[in-house]
């Protein structure tokens, strides 16, 4: 409020009370604080102005004139450089010119109009498309990821159905490689009951992946190792051999890829 409204609300009150009014009263129909105009009348008698002041005060720890004039000197020499207010805060103590917080760095850019460039953002990826041979569907795509408890020095490796979100089978091992994977889905899918009477098994339990069996179920499973589904898989070549690329037509034999990195079973 200004302080020419402070000296009118002010003689206004003095009049009310002096036709009569009580103080409180008085405030009260004008709809304001008791100990504001309280505070406005010490101030009035002791001559200080009634103008309010500016918000904030005058903190202890606001930024100096000479940390303000390093900061715009660190932006004009290293601005193209580091693009960021955080690496120009680093900067400046690591010359040894000013010693500021990132914050305190973007306020002074910003209240003397500095920007600093911007990085340009990255182009979209398009994701990756499913092959041909899948539907979304129970018992068509699984997923599978491991969970590690370092304290019992055990890894748990799950198994669920990405469409009806079905848990299937867990499998808790001391090692994490090929053979526990293949082992826990193995047995998922003789769970599920994917697994055709007569196929064959080798002495571990294990489905082999070098033996082509027409009997086998197509299954698709992903895993988001290293942050993102991969989906990769290949074909059966001539006498087993694999190797053959692209995409994998309906009912073409698959074999697995047990690799960490990869992470999909297509059998």
């Amino acid at each position: 409020m200004p302080a020419d409204d402070k000296h009118a609300v002010l003689e206004l009150i003095d009049d009310a009370v002096a036709s009569g009014f009580t103080f409180k009263r008085a405030c009260a129909v004008l709809d304001i604080g008791t100990g504001r105009v309280r505070r406005w009348r010490r101030r009035r008698c002791t001559g200080a102005d009634l103008a309010d002041g500016r918000p904030g005060g005058n903190p202890v720890h606001g930024l100096l004139d000479w940390e303000v004039a390093e900061i715009l000197a660190v932006y004009d020499e290293f601005g193209d450089i580091d693009r960021s207010h955080r690496k120009l805060a680093h900067r400046g103590s690591y010359e040894r010119r000013v010693w500021v917080s990132e914050s305190s760095v973007f306020r002074a850019l910003a209240a003397n109009g500095k920007v600093l460039p911007q990085r340009p953002r990255p182009a979209p990826t398009a994701k990756r498309p499913w092959p041909d041979w899948v539907d979304l569907r129970p018992r068509q795509v699984w997923g599978y990821d491991v969970t590690h408890f370092p304290r019992a020095n055990r890894a748990v490796i799950a198994i669920i159905d990405l469409v009806s979100r079905k848990w299937i089978d867990h499998l808790v091992t001391v090692e994490e490689t090929s053979t526990e994977v293949a082992a826990v889905f193995t047995r998922a899918l003789d769970r599920e009951g994917l697994l055709v009477a007569g196929l064959a098994i080798t002495a571990d339990g294990t489905v082999p992946i070098g033996v082509d069996d027409p009997r086998r179920p197509i299954l698709l499973a992903v895993s988001d190792i290293h942050s993102q589904w991969r989906l990769e898989w290949a074909c059966r070549g001539p006498a087993g051999r694999v190797g053959c690329s692209g995409p994998v037509p309906a009912r073409r034999r698959c074999v697995t890829d047990w690799s960490r990195s990869g992470g999909l079973l297509a059998c």
